[in-house]
């Protein structure tokens, strides 16, 4: 049984996440914003294995409070799902600056303090993996106009990721970047390709099945390699 732990787990993917991992008898600790979580996840608490965590992924005294709740306690899988759109305006002659700001901070900062507060509870697990939720639009290799702030936020975390892979080997912590699909979300819209169900489905397959040897490449929610 797999021990997991979720950011950003009150909608979307993030949720979808945790009720996949569930059903496939994992340990799953589910982190939400605010003081009070929402009826999303507590209308999932009928199962024992589900714990749920307040988290600001933004904030480091809330990061510290999580691993002090979290202290002792072996994590075979991070999944770092928070995320957000960035601002309406994130073209190049109208650029909300402190909104791109904002969007660095969740999509790319996070993610590593996150994954570096949590490295005692990953040293504790024989399998250790990272999995961040990324995107194709921080592909290099990709061109398309517009969204400056998001694309730039999942280009440098893919980077950020990379580099992680790389420190962590020796530790033997899987670590890689996932692009989840275009999914009908709220951020996804309702014209997106594929459902939440099918993008949770593979991105639980993958997060399962990575090994060592995987370490820093960037996937597919369908396991296969994408561009940089």
């Amino acid at each position: 049984m797999n021990t997991v732990l979720i950011t950003g787990a009150a909608r979307g993917i993030g949720l979808e996440l945790v009720k996949q991992f569930l059903e496939s008898g994992s340990q799953v600790f589910a982190t939400y914003r605010g003081n009070t979580p929402p009826a999303s996840l507590t209308d999932l608490l009928s199962t024992n294995r589900l714990s749920l965590r307040p988290l600001e992924v933004t904030d480091q005294n809330s990061i510290d409070a999580l691993t002090a709740l979290l202290e002792g306690i072996s994590i075979d899988i991070i999944i770092n799902n928070a995320g957000i759109i960035g601002p309406q305006d994130q073209s190049y002659h109208n650029m909300d600056v402190k909104g791109w700001l904002e969007t660095f901070e969740i999509n790319t900062v996070a993610p590593l303090m996150v994954t570096n507060a949590l490295l005692p509870n990953l040293a504790m697990s024989d399998s250790p993996r990272v999995i961040t939720i990324s995107s194709q639009m921080g592909s290099l290799e990709r061109e398309a106009k517009g969204m400056i702030a998001y694309r730039s936020s999942k280009a440098a975390v893919n980077k950020v990721m990379q580099v992680l892979a790389l420190e962590l080997k020796e530790q033997n912590i899987t670590v890689c970047p996932v692009h989840p699909g275009w999914v009908k979300t709220d951020m996804g819209g309702d014209n997106a390709d594929i459902s939440v169900q099918e993008s949770a489905r593979g991105i639980l397959k993958l997060a399962r099945n990575i090994t060592i040897a995987d370490t820093g490449k960037f996937f597919t929610w369908e396991g296969t390699e994408h561009p940089w």
